[in-house]
């Protein structure tokens, strides 16, 4: 049957499957990391430091990694990628003794190398894949990618709570190191050769995109990203766990739910945006879904003073933050992948998701710094939903500046 499809559609799934097998890496390694080092005592700011690395070298990786792609190909950046991601799990295998926040800060660099090189890899294989007069169809095929990859984020968030309650640490970092092992020989073997390599070898210095329209998208993502990390990342699990008693099974759990279903929606962006009508999304879109945005984490915060329910506030406003982010990640992804020109396309969305890199960095801190500082539990959740919605008033006006017009014009 797979003889049958079109080499692109082949090229298509072979790519997808390379990221969804990392994905579920990655997502479980960082809930493993939350839960068993809050479980062995760590501060919030302790757990936030141990991310600190992989955020730095994401985006480090994702400026320098572009440049790689145009000259390597994308095939070999993301097969890189993967190996990579099995080394750094395999860092983690060491004695208990061995486990020292230095140790796993350098795991997590490489991490944090391997996760965005296979990112790169994937968004800017998709826009050699579609022709350049099919807008409609790459909205589509990013939207699928991105969300599909969000969705087993979450599976690999419970994954992680289930294996750490199963396995151990050791034993669940050890299982999914030889299953990722396993997806990079077959990748070596089906991924095309050459793909996403520039034809004009760009300069070093072209790592820094000329484009104000992926400059203004890239800082408008880099305050997206750090808008939901900075509650999201350390804040939220430590207090589902600490405030209000919740097991790793449990926070594992909610936390993969939520992630999938802000993939599902990230799939159907397309729908909710607008498809139906034959449009595909411009400046405008993004600014407006930004600004509907806004408003959530403020009403999250406003309900935690107000003595309301703990629990229903946080579980209601993350289903609603949830919905209205992934339409606005979603957005942003297809922009990116149609501004981006297709002669070595590595180098724009590299540069951009490097800005995604850096809010996620600066979300990850301010979430165990914030909410350590402001005297955790529900203090500390408030102060750190006020950041996000500075961070996406930041977003918001940003936005306004992004092109009205089509990309595809």
């Amino acid at each position: 049957m797979l003889s049958q499809l079109s080499p692109a559609i082949r090229q298509y799934l072979v790519v997808t499957g390379n990221y969804w097998a990392f994905t579920l890496t990655d997502g479980a390694l960082r809930m493993l990391v939350v839960l068993h080092f809050h479980g062995l005592g760590y501060s919030p700011l302790d757990i936030a430091l141990l991310f600190l690395f992989y955020e730095i070298f994401g985006v480090l990786t994702n400026l320098v990694g572009g440049w790689l792609g145009a000259h390597l190909g994308l095939n070999r950046t993301m097969n890189i990628g993967l190996v990579l991601q099995v080394l750094a799990l395999s860092m983690l295998l060491v004695p208990a003794a061995w486990l020292t926040v230095p140790w796993v800060m350098a795991a997590q660099a490489l991490s944090g190398i391997a996760k965005d090189l296979n990112k790169m890899s994937a968004k800017s294989a998709i826009k050699l894949l579609v022709p350049s007069e099919a807008q409609g169809k790459l909205y589509r095929w990013v939207a699928l990618l991105t969300g599909s990859k969000n969705a087993l984020k979450g599976v690999g968030f419970f994954l992680g709570g289930a294996l750490l309650m199963g396995l151990g640490f050791t034993g669940a970092v050890a299982s999914m190191a030889a299953a990722l092992a396993l997806v990079w020989l077959l990748s070596l073997v089906l991924l095309k050769q050459e793909m996403g390599k520039a034809k004009h070898k760009p300069k070093f210095r072209d790592i820094l995109s000329k484009s104000p329209a992926i400059n203004i998208l890239s800082a408008a993502r880099m305050c997206l990203f750090g808008a939901r990390d900075v509650w999201f990342v350390v804040a939220l699990p430590v207090f589902l766990s600490q405030t209000l008693g919740w097991n790793h099974g449990q926070t594992g759990g909610f936390m993969a739910l939520w992630v999938i279903g802000y993939g599902l929606v990230q799939a159907l962006a397309p729908h909710i945006t607008g498809k139906a009508s034959g449009r595909v999304p411009d400046g405008r879109a993004a600014t407006v879904w930004a600004w509907l945005l806004t408003l959530l984490p403020g009403a999250m915060a406003l309900g935690l003073m107000a003595g309301w329910d703990p629990t229903v506030v946080l579980i209601g406003g993350l289903l609603l933050f949830g919905a209205v982010f992934a339409v606005n990640s979603s957005l942003h992804s297809y922009l990116i992948v149609s501004y981006a020109g297709r002669d070595g396309v590595s180098l724009d969305v590299g540069f951009y998701y490097m800005s995604n890199a850096m809010g996620r960095l600066l979300g990850t801190v301010l979430s165990g710094w914030v909410f350590q500082w402001a005297g955790q539990g529900g203090a500390g959740m408030q102060a750190c939903l006020w950041v996000s919605m500075t961070f996406l008033l930041l977003t918001s006006l940003i936005s306004i500046k992004l092109p009205r017009l089509k990309p595809s014009a």
